[in-house]
């Protein structure tokens, strides 16, 4: 039988002050869906979601990470261009 053992990852404390700090000077309000880790028992596989922040729209972001993903991993932003990309949407 196979075990799938879910965890829950929550985002960056850092990471998270600077989007609350974006948010506020873009005028928005931002909610956060903390990324899981899932693990499948007695093996080494491993399936790490992402932290998704949904604002109008989902955006997709890694801990420890500058970039900002809009809608799937193809479309990215760097942090910093992230509130001007939600003042002009």
């Amino acid at each position: 039988m196979v075990n799938i053992i879910k965890e829950e990852l929550p985002i960056e404390e850092s990471l998270r002050k600077k989007l609350e700090l974006i948010c506020e000077f873009a005028k928005t309000t931002f909610k956060i869906i903390n990324v899981n880790i899932r693990k499948i028992d007695r093996t080494n596989l491993t399936y790490i979601e992402l932290n998704r922040i949904i604002i109008k729209k989902i955006f997709l972001v890694f801990n420890y990470s500058n970039e900002v993903f809009i809608g799937n991993l193809s479309n990215k932003i760097k942090l910093y261009e992230f509130e001007d990309y939600l003042k002009n949407t």
